[in-house]
């Protein structure tokens, strides 16, 4: 099975899959272009690998309308002409293959395309989205709370967490293909609460006290990155300038991370959610 639904910045979706609207063709799905990046030195031979990075991604749909009637087939290129509007900016893809989800944001490269029907008695169409971001991630948020327990004692080991006095440990398993970024969200109280990947010996620290009503969010995510203090009454505070000169907005890495958070304070009613999601470099 083959079926892609797209849905624009205004919620409007549509899809490609069978009978009215067949995908005949959907390339750019796997295949990605990378720039690598390399250094010489006088009198070397070849160069040195430094690092390849991911070109945007550009997917492209060929697909017919098999409708005969020019009513019909008029109604059918004013839908797609209307959901893959390139005015409306970034959309969501989602491609279902063989059984597997994937989702990726993208925008349309130029208006579709319909060319002459000529004898043809079908409408062919052609679309082009540009992902600026290559990578799919998978369609659903992996979230795992750390509770805080008192007392310094662990469970066995299979089950992934340790519990401390005045932290908490927990494996979270990245089966993506690359790093992938986290959002997380601190409920107090805590005082200076941090959160750190023991996995890269990183970490994020915020200089502030959080009351039992405070919480504090954080996202990694590249472009994008945020890190505010929620009140009680849904109020955002931007916290930037009260984090540590040392944290860095870590990644999971592939495979097993073992994260950490200490509160600074003794009280049960800490809480720590950290979501993410898988990412790949194609489906």
């Amino acid at each position: 099975m083959r079926r892609l639904t797209y849905e624009n910045s205004r919620g409007e979706t549509i899809v490609f899959y069978l009978s009215p609207l067949v995908i005949e063709s959907l390339t750019g799905i796997g295949e990605i272009d990378a720039d690598l990046q390399s250094e010489k030195a006088p009198y070397q031979d070849g160069d040195t690998h430094i690092d390849a990075l991911l070109q945007p991604r550009f997917i492209d749909l060929e697909g017919t309308i098999t409708r005969r009637e020019p009513e019909e087939i008029k109604s059918f290129r004013k839908q797609i002409l209307r959901v893959c509007n390139p005015k409306l900016g970034l959309g969501k893809i989602t491609l279902e293959l063989d059984g597997d989800a994937k989702e990726i944001f993208g925008v349309l490269d130029g208006g579709p395309v319909f060319p002459e029907r000529g004898r043809n008695v079908w409408q062919q169409f052609m679309i082009t989205w540009k992902c600026p971001n290559p990578y799919w991630r998978e369609t659903f948020t992996k979230s795992s709370q750390m509770s805080f327990v008192m007392g310094g004692f662990s469970f066995p080991l299979r089950l992934g967490t340790k519990f401390s006095q005045r932290s908490f440990r927990r494996i979270f398993l990245n089966n993506g293909d690359v790093e992938t970024p986290v959002h997380i969200e601190f409920r107090g109280p805590a005082i200076n609460p941090i959160i750190k990947n023991n996995t890269t010996g990183e970490f994020i620290q915020v200089n502030r006290t959080l009351s039992e009503t405070d919480k504090l969010i954080i996202d990694t995510k590249f472009g994008q990155k945020s890190v505010e203090i929620e009140d009680a009454a849904g109020n955002r505070t931007d916290a930037f300038n009260w984090i540590n000169p040392q944290s860095w907005f870590f990644q999971l890495q592939i495979g097993e991370n073992q994260l950490e958070y200490n509160s600074n304070n003794d009280s049960t009613k800490t809480r720590v959610v950290i979501s993410y999601r898988n990412m790949y470099v194609g489906v």
